[in-house]
């Protein structure tokens, strides 16, 4: 890389990373290497979050996210994770009619009891 380049990318660096050249370029190097790695590791941490809120989702209405998306796959429903957790917030009826359809395609899905709601100090014993 050309000297004005690597300073260029190096702009903001801590130290001599910024204005060493030989260690600016490490630094860059580096810096260039994490943002790659970290390019693929977003989608791998999105991913795990959408299906956390799933999942969150889908036990609030007695199912596990397993049997919810094997439920959904049964039925040819092909909506992906993204859009199953953005209605799993902010679109909870018709998230609910998407868990009904599930549990009504997938048997596993109809033995698991609704848990209580918690309503302050009624339920406890």
């Amino acid at each position: 890389m050309h000297k004005d380049k690597v300073f260029k990318l190096a702009k903001g660096f801590r130290g001599r990373a910024k204005n060493c050249i030989r260690i600016a370029r490490e630094r860059v190097e580096k810096a260039l290497q994490y943002s790659y790695r970290d390019r693929r590791n977003k989608k791998r941490d999105m991913r795990s979050l959408w299906i956390q809120r799933i999942n969150a989702g889908t036990r609030q209405h007695g199912v596990n996210y397993g049997n919810f998306m094997h439920g959904l796959m049964k039925e040819n429903i092909q909506l992906n994770r993204k859009v199953l957790s953005e209605l799993s917030m902010h679109e909870p009826y018709s998230f609910k009619a998407l868990v009904d359809i599930s549990r009504n395609a997938f048997p596993g899905n109809k033995n698991v009891m609704i848990p209580p709601k918690k309503v302050g100090l009624s339920v406890v014993l």
